[in-house]
């Protein structure tokens, strides 16, 4: 039997076509149970006594164009042990849905809202799930950012009360995964941790570095005082002989360099540098 009691949030983002759950507890890999996503469908948080099929199964019907609602009456419907289950559901429009079953170990509840629903079970008491709900609610930027705080903020309340373990972040998106080829926009785990909310948000960062876009904002075009700067930063780095000047030899080193740090998604052709990119070769040269 699987026992994540716990506290998650399932979310979506219909204007980036994201979908995702964030998921803590004082339990092995919770990870591994808990989260389920689909870009064409939605996602799903299954705990407490998780039956994990309804993960899958769930996923399936709101594919099919059943609502959150009616999702989580088909899943519960026919389970002799539903009173013992937790379920959080949202559709890729941010329809949604919580559901938290009369055995489940107090304190137990959840929160469903436009584009989201939280829902945790053996917490602190319900200022957790208030505090994931408004936080979320209150939050800007990306979905990852959004979820991470959310139970960051759980956590601040009392979270588990059993205490800390393991988290994960999933987010699902067409074709969001590396080179195109899935949805699997963001799939981190912290299976057991001391501090698992504060391991996965430096791992987000690290997942933003090397596989989000650059923002607009942070896209600087290399003019003269930036080119001879990003060669005298290569030449420190051991990948252009120093006093070259930027020239195609110098372009052509920074995309090896690039590359070779897993910086491939960041490569860009107009001309221009991010800053994410210019600071890891600004560490690289210093260290």
């Amino acid at each position: 039997m699987i026992f994540p009691a716990t506290f998650s949030i399932v979310a979506a983002d219909p204007g980036a076509g994201e979908v995702g759950v964030a998921v803590q507890s004082k339990f092995l890999s919770v990870g591994a149970a808990v989260p389920w996503v689909a870009a064409d469908a939605g996602a799903i948080a299954t705990q407490a006594w998780a039956n994990t099929t309804y993960g899958p199964r769930g996923l399936e019907l709101l594919r099919s164009g059943e609502p959150p609602e009616r999702v989580v009456a088909l899943l519960t419907g026919d389970d002799a042990d539903a009173a013992q289950r937790q379920l959080g559901v949202v559709a890729p429009d941010g329809r949604s849905a919580t559901f938290t079953g009369s055995a489940c170990m107090e304190w137990a509840g959840g929160i469903a809202g436009s584009g989201f629903a939280v829902q945790g079970n053996i917490l602190a008491g319900e200022a957790v799930v208030r505090s994931m709900a408004q936080t979320f609610a209150a939050t800007r930027g990306a979905l990852a950012d959004r979820l991470v705080a959310a139970l960051a903020a759980g956590q601040r309340a009392g979270g588990d009360r059993r205490g800390q373990q393991s988290a994960a972040l999933v987010i699902a998106k067409p074709a969001g995964g590396y080179g195109g080829f899935n949805d699997r926009y963001v799939d981190l785990r912290v299976d057991d941790h001391a501090a698992p909310i504060a391991e996965l948000a430096r791992l987000l960062e690290l997942h933003k570095l090397y596989f989000f876009p650059a923002a607009p904002e942070d896209v600087l075009p290399i003019d003269d005082a930036l080119g001879k700067e990003i060669a005298a930063l290569l030449a420190r780095a051991g990948d252009l002989p120093p006093g070259a000047p930027f020239d195609a030899a110098a372009r052509q080193a920074l995309v090896t360099f690039m590359h070779r740090e897993n910086l491939e998604d960041r490569v860009r052709a107009d001309g221009t540098i991010d800053r994410q990119t210019l600071g890891y070769l600004r560490a690289a040269a210093a260290g």
